[in-house]
């Protein structure tokens, strides 16, 4: 197993990018928010897995051994694969999705692309008891913030997915953003982002 990589960053797309690793480019799946705090041309080290497929290899790739255990823990859920559990990691931060699942919070895991409410429950059942090791994060409520900047997009006019873009791009810019203010996180998504 591959368990860590560090290397050049030589390619950067939204979800993945190429890592020279001694002469060697090795594609990396990453989550757009880390994606978007890489530079080309910089040194990265990333904590990995190798998920083998009878019909591919594939290298993800992840910022803290926490994330990295939580993409394997993920998986051992029924339905669930390396996408889906990818796309929780996307949506929320590792505090976050522990703290959702431990507090049976399915409303939350809902909004996971690819997971479902039925997804959720299982999540929920299945991988409740088998977090003991992580520690959730003493946020007040988990995504609370946003909720909030959706009702506020929504509510200026932009679509459910106009929304969802821009509330990813706060994302990939302040992090879990749960200590900054709502009303610099809605100016931020206002300022960023294609146009309505």
């Amino acid at each position: 197993m591959i368990a860590s990589i560090s290397g050049i960053v030589k390619l950067l797309r939204i979800n993945t990018m190429v890592v020279e690793v001694g002469g060697v480019g090795m594609l990396v799946h990453v989550s757009p928010r880390l994606s978007a705090n890489q530079t080309v041309g910089r040194s990265v080290s990333l904590h990995t897995v190798l998920v083998v497929r009878e019909d591919a290899l594939t290298l993800y790739g992840f910022e803290t051994p926490d994330a990295r255990d939580l993409f394997e823990i993920l998986q051992t859920v029924t339905g669930i694969g390396p996408r889906v559990a990818q796309s929780a990691l996307t949506v929320y931060d590792v505090p976050e999705l522990v703290s959702a699942i431990k507090s049976e919070n399915s409303s939350i895991l809902e909004k996971i692309p690819g997971l479902g409410k039925k997804g959720a429950q299982r999540l929920v059942l299945e991988l409740k008891e088998k977090l003991g090791a992580f520690v959730s994060a003493q946020s007040p409520v988990v995504g609370a913030w946003r909720e909030q900047l959706n009702s506020a997009l929504v509510g200026l006019g932009y679509s459910l997915r106009q929304s969802e873009e821009r509330i990813e791009m706060v994302a990939a810019q302040f992090g879990s953003a749960s200590e900054i203010p709502i009303a610099e996180l809605l100016r931020a998504a206002l300022s960023t982002g294609p146009s309505r």
